[in-house]
Order: C-alpha cells, then structure tokens, then sequence
C-alpha cells in the first residue's frame, strides 16, 4: 500500500478509500475469481472478521465474502429502531420444537461486521472451569482448550477492543485492569446495584466494547442507548471499525453482497473453493482454504448444503453432529416500575452487572450459570414487549407507555445446555438464491427450565428490595446461538479440532460460535474473537510447518 494510501486509510478512521461502496469489492486490494487465494472466509462477524485481520496481517492472500452489505455508520445509519432493521438476518427461517426460537434482532446479523454490527458491547471472559464444564462441573462436554491459554488470547482482544470496564473485576483469576475507564452508570444501573448490595452478591460495571474516551477516530460514548440499532457515532467497537480496518490495511478484500452457497471440493477430498451469489448471478471464489464462519445457523447450513457423493451428509459430517447440539443462552428478564425516573434507554443498555450465579455452585438446583444485567429497552422494542408477551393492547398499551421512564429491568444471559435434539436441518424449501431453508428445532431440557426459574425468583428479589412496583416475569425470550459444529479432540464426537480445523478436510475450518461444546452464562462476542485469533497463531504455524 502506498503511504498516500495509507494515509487515507488513517484519516477515515482505518477504512480503505473504496471500502463503503456496496456492491462493489470493498477493498484496496481486489482478487479474482480465478486467482488461487490463500484463504475464503465465509462470514465477517466476530470469528471471520477477526481472523480475515490475523491472517491478513501474517501475509496471507484473503477475500472474506458476507451476504450483507458494508455501511458507513456516520452515514448509513439512522436513530430509528424501524429503519435498523436493516442490520438483522430476516431471511426466512423454519422454527419448530418444544420452544421455537425467535430469530432476527436478538441473535443474528446481515451486514459486514454481523451481529457486532448491533450487539449490545457487553464482553465478559468465560469462566476458567468452563472450558472443562464435564471433568471439573459434571455436565456439558469439555473443550479441548485450557483456559490458561484462553486468557493470553482475551487479553489480545481485550486491548484490540480498548474494553472500558472496572479497575479491578470481582470474579474469577486475577487480571489487568480494563484499557479504558468504565462507563458511568445510568439510574437503571444503580438499580441493579442497589439490589445486589441488598441481597449480599457483589456487581461491577459491565465490561463493554464502546469507548469511554476518544480512540483514534472513534469519539466517546455519548449515551444516546441506540447501541443496538447500531451505533452511528463509532464509539461502539465492532469487528467493523475495529478488525476490519486492520484486516483491509493489511491487504484482505471483503467483499460484500456476496451469498456462499456451496463450498467445492477435488477429488482427492480437499476443498477447491466457494460458489457465491453476487451481482445477480453465481460466480465462484477458487482457494486453497476454507473457512466458514456464518454462526450457528448458517455454518451447518452451508456445510450440509455441500453435500456430494464423496460426502453425503455434507462437508465435515463424519461424526454426524453438524447441526446438532444448538444451543441457545436464556435471556428472560424481570421487569418493575419504580417511583422517581429511570430512563433506562440513557446510555448503553447493560451498564453494571453480576455474575454471582456463574461462579457460586452452592444453592443452585441446575448445572451450569447465568448473569443478569441492568436494562433499557427502546419504546418499539418495550411496546412490542408490552403487546405481545403481556397482552395489551389500545388504551391499556398506551396507559402502560406512559410508564416508559419509570420502568427498570433485569435480564439474564443464562447457560442453556448442549442436546443433539437441538439441531438445524435442511428443508425442500428455497429461499430466494435457490437455497434450501434451514430448520431450526430447539427445545429446552429440565436443567434449563430450572435455571430460569431461578433465576426469575432471584431477580425478582433484587427487585422487591429496591422498592419496584407492578413486578413481573418475561419468561420466554432468548439470544445467542452457539453449537451447530463443536470443537474436541475425538474426531467421533466433533466436527473441528482444538484449532478449528476439520477433521475430515484438512483445508477447511470453522471459526466462529458454532464450535462452542458449551455456552457459559456470559455473552459470547470475546470468546469468539478470542478463538479467532488463536487459530490465525495455530494456521501461522502449520504454515510454517508446512502442514497447512
């Protein structure tokens, strides 16, 4: 890159000059179909972007493609909850089981820099034992990770993300304070914490990827809450205006508006390349590897879609679990009224936060944790809530609007366990690439049921101390999809390796949230990141090797 070049990357906060033309590459560097790249990447979120950026800046050649579209925050995006709508995976799904999943907002994305694009920044480190949930805890499965290991690498992600989070964290092995002071606590912070001190737990400041001082070209927080409909002043650190950056200055393309559809492979069962639609037909991408990296519903749906008679039950399928073992994370939430205001939506939704129930084993009747976090809903999303989950309707909805600024509200993230019952299939229904519609069966497990009424009944609790007025339970909501292509080290009950590499296909990774064995209680964006770049240090040094 020519240092005119380089210097315009720096002024337009590290994105290259031809970066936000949709529709077109979105890079300095542009590869052609036909050129033998050294990596595809499948998916721009917080696995591919992160890796695209490592493996990038290591020296390898790679075009990272994303069905959504590259926008420019300052430009593109709107203080309007309807208008946002832009940034969710809406394609047409089928849920069914027990307990459907709802899908959109909550858990998927379809923009360059996927769902971090509109994530609500909360980045919390998984807990130590949780890498080894079965030996250490007596349930889930273990990963073939120690979580020493994991520690250098949230460290990495940590200081790419400049966190903004407590002097000190009050649980789990000590730590390095966070790069950047937290952020203030808004009134329905200071619920939560009022509660806590209540009932005898402690709570911190959330840690959260949106900057409490300038950085660069990224300003400070200004607490407008829009954070997520996606953030239009770049405050927020998303793996659009944090990895991507990085990943384009380093000379990888990504290329957006551009839906994988099928991954190829030679007949010596090595994967060749990825047919994409873009530019109103199918083109396709040659490569000499292969990552996919599309989350927990596309991931398997792309590999078993790439079924032939070589493999015919998909891509990387010998073990049979792609596409089992979903897992979801709990997210119901206790709701009050307080006398004096609140205005939750004043600053980013979860401002301070406990994880007593991740780490305290004792009085639990459930394996497994949760977290619960401050709350502020915007007025679409807390109406809806108001209709369809209590019912009501003309003036008894607009009686309850008028409750907006005095409501508060807790919400756990809350671990849901691994079932191979929990699954995404394939239906004979098209979407409009000509692709098959997957199917999404979720129901959950008693260990699950018990969890969340614990954790309703604790939450409430913490409510009742604090005076709140008019309590009650939202029972049946959900977020983050993990599972779908687990990582072990027994290629029978895996689909990847502790480095994220296919056991069937030595060139072709996965690498995002859908090789978690287990969930944790925690939101999964920097454990995701942070798995990212230990594959891009694993694949430098098979490459090294020269075992790639």
């Amino acid at each position: 890159m020519s240092a005119d070049a380089k210097s315009t990357v720096r002024a337009i906060g590290g994105r290259a000059p031809d970066v936000f033309r949709r529709g077109n590459w979105v890079s300095m560097r542009h590869y052609a179909d036909d050129e033998d790249i050294d990596f595809a990447i499948v998916g721009t979120g917080a696995g591919g972007g992160t890796l695209a950026c490592k493996l990038a800046e290591y020296g390898f050649s790679v075009v990272a493609l994303d069905a959504g579209p590259y926008w420019r925050p300052l430009e593109d995006f709107a203080s309007d909850e309807q208008h946002q709508e832009k940034l969710y995976w809406t394609d047409e799904r089928i849920v069914d089981g027990d307990d459907p999943i709802q899908l959109g907002s909550n858990n998927s994305g379809k923009s360059v820099g996927g769902s971090t694009v509109h994530f609500a920044m909360v980045s919390l480190r998984f807990r130590p034992e949780w890498f080894k949930a079965r030996s250490k805890l007596g349930y889930g499965a273990d990963w073939p990770l120690d979580w020493r290991e994991m520690w250098r690498y949230y460290a990495e992600v940590e200081a790419a993300l400049q966190i903004s989070g407590p002097v000190t964290y009050p649980w789990g092995p000590k730590r390095p304070r966070y790069p950047y002071r937290p952020h203030d606590l808004n009134a329905a912070a200071l619920v939560l914490a009022q509660g806590a001190e209540a009932l005898g737990i402690q709570w911190t400041a959330t840690p959260l990827a949106t900057v409490s001082a300038p950085r660069g070209n990224s300003p400070p927080c200004v607490y407008r809450g829009m954070c997520v409909i996606g953030c239009s002043t770049n405050a927020k650190q998303s793996v659009l205006i944090t990895w991507l950056p990085r990943a384009l200055a380093a000379g990888a393309e990504i290329r957006d508006l551009a839906m994988v559809g099928r991954i190829e492979h030679n007949e010596a069962g090595r994967v060749t390349g990825v047919h994409y639609h873009r530019d109103g037909r199918w083109r396709f991408q040659r490569a000499r590897n292969v990552v996919v990296a599309g989350y927990a519903i596309e991931t398997p749906r792309l590999l078993l879609n790439s079924s032939t008679d070589r493999f015919p039950e998909g891509l990387a399928n010998s073990s049979g679990l792609v596409g089992k073992n979903l897992m979801v994370q709990a997210n119901q939430a206790v709701w009050g009224t307080m006398d004096h205001e609140i205005r939750g939506y004043k600053g980013p939704p979860s401002l301070a936060i406990t994880e007593h129930w991740n780490y305290a084993d004792d009085g639990k009747d459930f394996f497994g944790g949760y977290a619960y976090m401050s709350q502020g809903p915007l007025p679409m999303v807390w109406a809806g809530t108001q209709s369809t989950k209590r019912g009501l309707w003309g003036q008894s909805l607009l009686d309850e609007m008028e409750k907006y600024n005095h409501q508060v509200g807790l919400k756990i993230v809350g671990e849901c366990l691994p079932q191979e019952r929990n699954r995404v299939t394939l239906t004979n229904e098209r979407d409009q690439y000509g692709l098959p519609i997957p199917r999404v069966t979720y129901s959950y497990c008693d260990n699950d049921k018990a969890l969340i009424r614990h954790s309703l009944a604790f939450m409430r609790r913490s409510l009742e101390a604090v005076g709140a007025n008019d309590i009650w339970d939202e029972t049946d909501d959900t977020c983050h999809l993990n599972g779908t292509a687990r990582m072990g080290s027994d290629p029978t009950t895996s689909v990847v390796n502790a480095d994220c590499r296919s056991w069937d296909i030595p060139n072709l990774w996965i690498c995002d949230g859908s090789v978690f064995p287990t969930v944790g209680g925690v939101n999964p964006s920097l454990t995701i990141q942070a798995i990212a770049c230990r594959t891009a240090d694993r694949i430098k040094r098979l490459a090294a090797r020269g075992e790639l």
